[in-house]
């Protein structure tokens, strides 16, 4: 009885003990779990993954688990394989990925301060238009992007038109159907052309049945998609640059500790400047590529064309000032500002 009540006393004790160890391990372990976990982040984007919007996307991937050793994953879906372009904005606040990259010319009136932009106010290059874009997004930041979080803002090159017949001047724009979008469309039908909207996914198709004669867009796109082939004639315009901005769903953001915040704070100038300068030089090798491929044939308008477009779409300018006031937004002062920014940075990059 007595070696019973003995062994009975030592199992009881050897629960305990068990039972107090199981209880303990935990309390310095879960503070340390929560400190190396993984933070996920899908990002959407809606072109191929070989043009610049995607390759800006990868670049950023890279930098913040760079930056973050490797604490935040990101998990990148070009091509509209997560969201489409025209739902990129609403998709992002709805959590359907967590970040997208979006452009406001697809939207029109919902971005009524950044798409000054899109004026055509004469940017030479997409470094410039980007970093303008940024700082003005910054000085004023603006209603239209309060549901989400915007991680960085750059803008395309400027528009030039690539076409299968010769545009040497504006007489020659009469009646040419060109793809185009935003904007950059109503400039197109000021000074005599007829724009035709449409995805650049179709653009090609519509190329070789005829449907149109070429497009205004930036001059990448001659190696991206190809369109040296059947666009052989190129008329450098210097014509307005699309608008892009990378948002994040807020409540994710918020969910980020505070270090990971300052991380993409921390990228978002950068990145835009970045993204401008990759943009640039990557246009001039497309252009290389063209001419070396295709043989294609580049024309330029002259100066006295450049002020006469300036003219022309002038009234342009107004409507979008009548759509901003209506906003109510001070529309001369973002029109000064983004003249002064575009001067500013056209210096900088000149030394």
């Amino acid at each position: 009885m007595r070696a019973t009540i003995r062994l009975t006393a030592v199992l009881l004790a050897a629960v305990v003990l068990l039972s107090g160890c199981g209880r303990d391990e935990p309390k310095g372990d879960a503070p340390k779990q929560g400190k190396t976990a993984v933070i996920r982040l899908s990002y959407a984007n809606f072109p191929p993954a070989s043009t610049f919007p995607c390759v800006q996307m990868e670049r950023w991937k890279q930098e913040v688990e760079r930056r973050t050793q490797g604490r935040i994953v990101v998990e990148t879906y070009p091509g509209g394989t997560l969201l489409e372009a025209k739902n990129m904005f609403k998709g992002v606040q709805d959590g359907q990925a967590d970040i997208g990259c979006l452009s406001m010319s697809y939207q029109p009136g919902v971005f009524p301060l950044t798409t000054v932009v899109e004026q055509p106010v004469g940017f030479r290059s997409s470094r410039t238009a980007s970093l303008a874009l940024f700082d003005l997004f910054a000085k004023y930041d603006p209603a239209e992007f309060k549901a989400v979080k915007v991680l960085t803002l750059f803008t395309s090159a400027p528009s030039n038109i690539m076409s299968t017949v010769p545009v040497k001047s504006l007489a020659d724009l009469a009646g040419l159907e060109l793809r185009a979008s935003g904007a950059p469309s109503k400039m197109l039908s000021t000074l005599g052309a007829t724009p035709v909207s449409m995805p650049m996914s179709q653009a090609p198709e519509a190329l070789q049945k005829g449907l149109v004669k070429g497009l205004l867009s930036s001059l990448e796109v001659l190696k991206d998609f190809n369109f040296a082939e059947s666009c052989r004639y190129e008329t450098v315009t210097d014509f307005p640059v699309y608008p892009f901005a990378v948002v994040m769903n807020r409540a994710k953001w918020d969910s980020l500790p505070d270090d990971a915040k300052a991380v993409l704070d921390g990228l978002a100038r950068e990145q835009a400047e970045w993204t401008g300068v990759y943009m640039d030089g990557h246009v001039r090798e497309a252009l290389t590529w063209s001419k070396n491929t295709y043989d294609i044939q580049i024309f330029e308008l002259s100066d006295a064309e450049r002020a006469e477009a300036r003219v022309k779409t002038a009234g342009l300018i107004e409507e979008w000032k009548a759509q901003a006031a209506a906003a109510g937004l001070p529309a001369d002062a973002i029109l000064a500002d983004l003249n002064r920014l575009k001067a500013e940075h056209e210096a900088a990059e000149a030394k």
